[in-house]
């Protein structure tokens, strides 16, 4: 933007530098020809003088010698029927129509001009004046004077340039300030704002901006605190079962009721907690992948003992920190393997790898048919909100990776969220099956 700012001030300033300095140049030449050509007229003024007091050759042979063109040999008298006087560059054709017009003519003659100026001498007859004008005369100081104006145009075009180009660096670095903002907040950083500068729609643009910035923060605290009254509305019906949960006679069963209400009761907390913090408070969140993955199977592997669900996990010997709330990767881990308890038959083994790479689970179910459609926001084929799928891909797309579905080694289908930009989808979990990668529309 600053280049064609520069580019258009320099086209306009050469266009009027033009249009002025082209008639100048041209103007200057006409002078220093009119110039010339007056000198020449007062030369010729002289010796008419000289013809009214005697035409004898002899004396007018004294008075040309006398002026400074006859001393310079550019000065001659042409008598009737007489030789002329002085130094002839004219031709005698020139000279005759001279002294037909009964006018000053110029000619062209050898490298110059001839000034011819007529005149009646005492018996009537007309005798002709020439003043010879060399083309330097005629171009004196000419080329001086356009050398002058090409300066000065040069200077205008160029501190026009310039005088654009710093008015223009200041609209620049404003626009560039506010799509930077604007770039920053579509990664979803929504501290973003930009300091008003520059013209006045661009600091109208920039105040709007940060008006727009400040509504989506709000609004989107305002999303959670709902989130957060909505999770806390589970409590009530969580009371009850925790009664009944209470009531039922010891032993495994009604342990293991008090325990998933205790688990839940947790779970309820925390999503309301996290639900709460604003958007600047959870921005520089971190969590650990394997941290949360070792807590969440701490959970999962109670339902798959009692569904007979051989698991394994690969991995996870090193932490994997990801720029991401707990929560979020909290909700990434249950969709994944929740995934395997409610679309598998009871007794479907499961295999989860993890790895700096990134998180896999394997199933020995029946595998996912249509992968797009599965992590199509609230398109399910079987029976599911829809919103699992979805939800890890999110996750993934915030810790700048993907995720990638297809059929994993057990048989079943093999779900990855692949944390590197460039890994491959076979790299969490070692060589496999190439799989097709999903993605929204």
């Amino acid at each position: 933007m600053r280049w064609a700012l520069n580019r258009l001030a320099l086209a306009i300033t050469s266009m009027v530098a033009l249009a002025f300095l082209v008639p100048l140049a041209v103007v200057t030449r006409q002078l220093a020809h009119d110039r010339a050509i007056g000198d020449a007229r007062q030369q010729a003024a002289a010796m008419v003088a000289a013809l009214a007091v005697d035409a004898d050759p002899q004396l007018l042979t004294r008075a040309v010698v006398s002026t400074a063109a006859g001393s310079e040999g550019r000065l001659a008298v042409h008598l009737p029927d007489v030789a002329p006087v002085g130094v002839v560059h004219a031709t005698a054709a020139d000279v005759t129509l001279a002294a037909g017009y009964r006018r000053p003519v110029t000619a062209d003659a050898g490298g110059g001009l001839a000034y011819l100026l007529p005149t009646v001498i005492g018996d009537g007859r007309t005798a002709v004046i020439e003043v010879y004008v060399p083309r330097e005369d005629m171009e004196r100081g000419v080329w001086r004077s356009w050398l002058a104006l090409a300066v000065l145009a040069v200077v205008l075009v160029g501190g026009s340039t310039v005088v654009a180009d710093r008015l223009g660096s200041r609209i620049v670095r404003a626009t560039r300030r506010l799509a930077g903002a604007a770039r920053q907040l579509g990664t979803g950083d929504l501290t973003a704002r930009v300091t008003p500068d520059g013209p006045a729609e661009l600091r109208d643009a920039a105040q709007a901006f940060n008006g727009l910035a400040q509504d989506m923060r709000r609004l989107i605290d305002a999303e959670r605190e709902l989130a957060a009254d909505l999770s806390h509305r589970l409590r009530t019906p969580l009371t009850a079962l925790r009664l009944d949960a209470e009531a039922m006679p010891p032993g495994p069963i009604g342990e293991r009721m008090r325990q998933a209400c205790d688990l839940l009761d947790e779970e309820l907390e925390a999503i309301i907690t996290g639900a709460r913090r604003s958007v600047g408070e959870r921005g520089a969140e971190s969590a650990d992948l394997v941290e949360v993955l070792a807590d969440r199977l701490a959970f999962w592997s109670v339902l798959a003992e009692d569904q007979q669900r051989p698991w394994t996990v690969v991995g996870g010997d090193r932490p994997v920190p990801l720029p991401l709330p707990r929560g979020d990767l909290i909700l990434a881990v249950d969709a994944l393997l929740g995934n395997v308890f409610a679309h598998t038959p009871e007794g479907s083994a499961f295999r989860v790898t993890v790895s700096p790479d990134g998180l896999v689970v394997d199933d020995a179910g029946a595998g996912i048919a249509d992968p797009a459609a599965a992590v199509r926001r609230g398109a399910s084929g079987a029976g599911s909100t829809g919103l699992g799928l979805d939800i890890v891909q999110r996750v993934a797309t915030a810790a700048g990776g993907r995720l990638d579905i297809g059929r994993g080694p057990l048989g079943g289908a093999r779900v990855a969220l692949i944390l590197a930009a460039d890994a491959a989808p076979d790299s969490p979990s070692g060589p496999g099956e190439r799989r097709r990668r999903a993605g929204r529309a």
